[in-house]
């Protein structure tokens, strides 16, 4: 699964998050968060955690 960048960086920015506290807040190293941010290839759970952390459903920052 990969994440929007546009749609994740909208929903970081609307949740007042920056890379480090997304890191922080879904509890996965560095890493991880960079691919996710950088729409690659993800485990379901990754984005599942993102989309926790940020306080939106999956779908709202999936790649359509």
């Amino acid at each position: 699964m990969k994440a929007n960048k546009k749609k994740l960086e909208l929903a970081m920015a609307s949740a007042c998050m920056n890379t480090e506290d997304l890191q922080r807040e879904s509890n996965m190293p560095r890493p991880t968060i960079n691919k996710v941010i950088s729409g690659r290839n993800v485990r379901p759970g990754t984005i599942g955690r993102v989309a926790k952390a940020l306080g939106v459903d999956v779908t709202e920052i999936l790649e359509d």
